[in-house]
């Protein structure tokens, strides 16, 4: 049996799956978001429920919010920002008192697509969260690649690509710098480009159904959000030329988006044409949670 735990800034969501990704068991916890320990206690509780409901023991991984740094041990990146500098990994080791798998959320999306999802046959699957955040994870040949500074696929913290006059230098970033990715693409950059734009507060998914009903405003902002995502994955596509991406998050939802935006990267891809698939997630919301179980 393996059993996954997907860390998230409200939720922790377990899962525990036979060795063919079928579930035995699932649960669902409130993050005690800004208190470590209870955060910790919450893991390891919950992965004791599970092994109690199914009455097998199983292995364990872990999919969080940012990663473990190499060189220290100790959380990095993470935007739930109580969590970093701090022995997760270890410490969860201590209070189960046995081996644990941890590996970045988004990297736990890829897996689990690349497993059994969207990206199954793929060489390498490039997942993509559109969601709170904005994160990113490679797997090749069915491995996740995480790589020497535990930061490969981290596509969000790097610069909007071909900005545009109104777009410099970009909005402020919690990592400390200007103009990240992430600040343009997420779900709450979407809601905060209509409300920069219109002054209306309404969130993602309201955007999209607006603008399919014609609303204008709402098809001017989804407009210019297509047009930066694309620009944003077509950097991808010219340094990783991945077989296939898929979105996850709560974005992924939007189904224009596998119509509009492979056509909007052909413009920004260093090729004479781009044919890398842009393809929905199979297990949505499940599949970080599915990921980490799939750590082993």
């Amino acid at each position: 049996m393996r059993i996954g735990i997907d860390l998230g800034g409200t939720k922790i969501a377990g899962v525990a799956l036979d060795d063919s990704g079928n579930t035995l068991a699932r649960r669902r916890v409130s993050t005690p978001y800004g208190d470590y320990d209870a955060t910790l206690d919450a893991i390891a509780k919950l992965i004791g429920d599970l092994e109690h409901e199914t009455g097998r023991q199983g292995t364990i991984g872990v999919g969080t919010p940012g990663a473990i740094s190499p060189a220290t041990g100790l959380f990095k990146n993470a935007n739930s920002v109580f969590l970093n500098g701090r022995p997760g990994h270890k410490d969860l080791e201590e209070r189960l008192g046995r081996e644990v798998r941890v590996a970045n959320d988004a990297n736990c999306f890829a897996l689990s697509e690349a497993v059994d999802g969207s990206g199954q046959g793929y060489g390498v699957v490039f997942g993509v969260i559109l969601g709170t955040g904005c994160g990113g994870g490679i797997v090749v040949d069915g491995r996740v690649l995480v790589g020497p500074n535990a930061v490969a696929g981290e596509w969000g913290h790097n610069p909007l690509p071909w900005q545009q006059a109104d777009e410099y230098p970009g909005p402020e970033c919690y990592c400390g710098r200007r103009g990240c990715i992430e600040r343009w693409v997420s779900g709450t950059a979407l809601a905060r480009d209509h409300h920069r734009r219109t002054g209306e507060d309404i969130s993602g998914e309201e955007i999209a159904r607006r603008a399919a009903a014609g609303g204008q405003e709402a098809e001017a902002t989804m407009m210019h959000y297509e047009d930066r995502l694309a620009r944003a994955l077509a950097s991808v596509i010219n340094m990783l030329d991945p077989d296939v991406i898929v979105l996850g998050g709560g974005v992924s939802n939007v189904e224009r988006l596998y119509e509009h935006v492979p056509t909007l990267w052909q413009r920004y891809v260093y090729s004479d044409r781009c044919d890398t698939p842009l393809k929905p997630p199979v297990h949505g919301d499940a599949g970080g949670v599915r990921g980490a179980a799939w750590l082993w």
